[in-house]
């Protein structure tokens, strides 16, 4: 699958890891409370319905220690679960270990993106930083996945269906 909004390293490791057995997969925003659950709970229950939850590890972090320990912001928990979506993880800071751990790293926006690439401890786990814009439909005009937290319902729904959007679309580059 080509994406768009990538570059071609990014590519590269996408074409990469499709003929993996086991894929490793970790989202990140800011303070892993709002946009990285939500992707995390998203793909969980993509690859639970084709059946690949052996094949997948799916987790998520945030930049920011912010929230640690926390579970995920209570309006992104409803707005889930509206979508019979439980978000049961508990926030955490990305840290270096992460950088060996996962194949690859899906940061929501330019800020996330920027933090990945200093906390990362080598040109190898730069490699597998991908924005999650990259697996976004063009035609849903967004470049970045917005931060929903001083929004109101609207920005959480809207965050979610380009999170639908763009999980789909990162599990069929991947499967």
């Amino acid at each position: 699958m080509k994406l768009n909004n990538v570059n071609p390293q990014a590519q590269e490791l996408i074409d990469s890891l499709k003929n993996s057995d086991k894929i490793r997969v970790l989202f990140v925003c800011l303070g892993n409370i709002c946009r990285s659950p939500a992707a995390e709970g998203v793909m969980r229950r993509i690859v639970a319905e084709a059946g690949m939850e052996e094949r997948f590890e799916i987790d998520s972090a945030g930049t920011g220690r912010y929230h640690i320990g926390q579970l995920p912001d209570n309006r992104m928990r409803i707005h889930a679960r509206r979508r019979g979506l439980e978000l049961t993880h508990r926030c955490r800071q990305v840290c270096e270990a992460d950088f060996e751990r996962f194949d690859i790293i899906v940061g929501m926006d330019d800020s996330n993106l920027a933090n990945l690439r200093r906390v990362s401890p080598s040109p190898e786990g730069d490699a597998k930083i991908v924005p999650m814009a990259a697996f976004v439909d063009v035609a849903m005009r967004y470049d970045y996945i917005p931060d929903p937290y001083y929004e109101g319902a609207e920005g959480f729904e809207l965050v979610l269906d380009l999170l639908q959007n763009a999980c789909d679309n990162l599990f069929h580059a991947l499967a």
